[in-house]
């Protein structure tokens, strides 16, 4: 049976006294760290470079990774999943003590074995499905958004307690927050990514160069498919409503288009293109195959990336952008991958 928290199963008690570290100052650990303070928290943050300086400027007490790790009893590591191993074991293992715990917003390094936290700490398991920008948005209008949320090793008798209180702190717990455990959280997570959006990516592309070889105009093709929003606006309303729902609320001219046409697309391959996509994941093959081309340097990535770059079509995607005025939010910057 399905296990959901909510803010009535979380105690903040739990972390009082307690001091917060956040790991990282991306554009997801910012939000986390502004939500776990606004709720009431001591909240550090551990980062190096331009991500401290950035921190700081947010009014965040900021230090460097080891020393934050040191002072701290709950410790959020919120850096991108392909740096996380290497810093863990420069800067955070040899920290740890007794009584700390380590949230994780994505169960990768853990599930697979990269990261291997000691007996003594508590390891949980905090995953907002949405970015950061959106969840910081969301906690300050008082709106929830989708989580998951899991304990992966409970040393103290109390990490989920704490996993409990930092989920709602965070604003995680508002609209519920699915328990998962963690191989499950990061095998859901690689499928999305390798199932579902390269044949998004395939069929806008595909779209876009089959009208626009027929004569149809760039400018009219890019805004009608994605640029406009209004694919988004359907996609929003499946996230809220379900899929079921979106297709009920159509006119009804779009209703019998998406219906009647459907069977057309459904593809025995497909599905099966997903099975094995959904094995390589399970199995470890697509961990082992990306671990080893990061270590190579991503030789392949940056082939793979050329070669998509390498189409007319952005050029025209971006003409469209100026043309129809669209605004840009400015991501905050990631890791750099060096």
């Amino acid at each position: 049976m399905t296990v959901v928290y909510y803010e009535s199963d979380a105690r903040l008690e739990a972390l009082q006294d307690n001091a917060v570290s956040v790991i990282g100052y991306n554009g997801l650990a910012r939000a986390f760290a502004l939500n776990l303070r606004d709720s009431g928290l001591r909240v550090t943050i551990g980062a190096n470079g331009g991500e401290g300086a950035y921190a700081q400027t947010d009014s965040f007490d900021c230090d460097t990774i080891p020393t934050v790790t040191q002072q701290a009893e709950v410790i959020l590591l919120l850096i991108p999943d392909q740096l996380m191993a290497d810093l863990y074991i420069r800067e955070i293992s040899p920290n740890l003590h007794r009584g700390n715990t380590l949230i994780f917003a994505s169960s990768y390094n853990i599930a697979y074995g990269f990261i291997e936290p000691p007996p003594f700490v508590d390891v949980g398991l905090v995953a907002p499905r949405t970015s950061g920008g959106d969840m910081r948005d969301q906690f300050v209008h008082e709106i929830g958004f989708p989580s998951f949320v899991a304990v992966w090793q409970d040393a103290s008798r109390q990490a989920w307690d704490r996993v409990l209180a930092v989920a709602s702190a965070c604003g995680a717990l508002r609209a519920g927050a699915i328990e998962l455990n963690i191989e499950q959280e990061a095998e859901l997570s690689l499928f999305v990514q390798q199932a579902v959006l390269p044949p998004l990516v395939h069929i806008l592309t595909m779209a876009s160069q089959l009208l626009l070889a027929q004569g149809y105009p760039a400018e009219a093709v890019l805004t009608d498919l994605y640029l406009s929003g209004k694919f988004n606006a359907a996609i929003q309303q499946i996230a809220k409503h379900g899929l079921l729902e979106m297709v009920e609320k159509r006119p009804s001219t779009d209703q019998y288009s998406i219906l009647s046409r459907l069977e057309r697309f459904v593809d025995l391959k497909l599905e099966r293109l997903m099975e094995i996509t959904l094995e390589e994941i399970r199995n470890g093959q697509f961990v082992r195959e990306w671990s080893q081309e990061y270590t190579d340097g991503q030789p392949r990535l940056a082939k793979l990336l050329r070669r998509f770059q390498n189409n007319d079509l952005w050029e025209m995607e971006q003409q469209t952008l100026d043309l129809i005025g669209a605004e840009y939010d400015d991501d905050l910057p990631e890791y750099d991958d060096e």
